[in-house]
């Protein structure tokens, strides 16, 4: 029998596949938000060359999901929310950010149960995003 210190705890991160699973759910939400139309309003919310944002919510997903926490190492004290303070997020880009990112979710090889699990997580980290004064939209 395996003592404690020997049996593997299985994270999020562990379950869902690792890095490469994480990147490539990162890769396909940014690019369902740079090609299709349904994303416009979201897409406009971010610079033009997106490279930095997938390398950032890859590091950042990564760590939440119980992985390496190099993203939280390199970003000492900064927070999702008072990261994105700043950007004019409503219930319409938050619903967009939402879809996409279950979408990517989906589109990749994590177990439906858990994907389902993790995109409500995301989604209510979206939801806490809407600035009050841009929640009519």
């Amino acid at each position: 029998m395996a003592s404690a210190e020997q049996e593997h705890h299985q994270t999020p991160f562990d379950l869902v596949g690792g890095a490469q699973v994480v990147r490539q759910i990162v890769d396909r939400f940014y690019d369902l938000m740079d090609q299709e139309s349904a994303y416009a309003r979201l897409r406009a919310l971010h610079a033009p060359d997106l490279d930095p944002m997938r390398s950032s919510l890859t590091g950042f997903l990564i760590a939440w999901l119980g992985g390496p926490r190099d993203w939280f190492v390199e970003h000492p004290g900064v927070c999702m929310m008072s990261t994105h303070a700043r950007l004019p997020v409503t219930e319409g880009t938050a619903l967009e950010w939402s879809d996409a990112m279950r979408r990517a979710i989906a589109d990749s090889t994590v177990d439906p149960a858990l994907g389902a699990k993790m995109a409500e997580a995301l989604s209510s980290m979206a939801q806490g995003m809407i600035r009050p004064a841009a929640r009519a939209d």
